[in-house]
């Protein structure tokens, strides 16, 4: 069971965002900017390309919906997407609020948050959904 896995049961405590039957939404915890966010498919698969045509196409759609909220919640030019899957043996998307290019570098130093500065991202975001 990976940790992705391990947080969309509940045994792992994180900052969600959005859930439906079959993907979850929660905070990066080690955001490059504020509204970070990661789109997981419940279905455990590592890599996101062995996702079945119709679960990769409605997880886009789902990271869509979530995308249009962050930027509402955290203004920016864009909402970038980026697909890395090396850190977690679990497919995800990661969602970034950009006002250049250089903001979606994962070399780039990662914000340190407080857990309130956590809730208030993720209660931004949902009521933005």
């Amino acid at each position: 069971m990976t940790i992705f896995s391990k947080i969309i049961a509940g045994d792992i405590p994180c900052y969600k965002v959005a859930e439906d039957d079959k993907f979850f939404a929660f905070l990066d915890i080690n955001p490059l900017a504020k509204g970070h966010t990661l789109v997981v498919p419940k279905q455990e698969v590592d890599y996101i390309f062995d996702l079945s045509d119709a679960d990769l196409a409605a997880m886009h759609v789902f990271a869509k919906h979530v995308a249009l909220a962050i930027g509402k919640a955290f203004p920016c030019k864009k909402v970038g997407e980026a697909v890395l899957g090396l850190e977690v043996p679990h497919a995800h998307i990661h969602l970034v609020p950009m006002q250049s290019e250089k903001d979606l570098l994962f070399s780039n130093p990662k914000l340190k948050l407080t857990d309130e500065e956590f809730k208030e991202v993720a209660e931004a975001i949902r009521k933005a959904l």
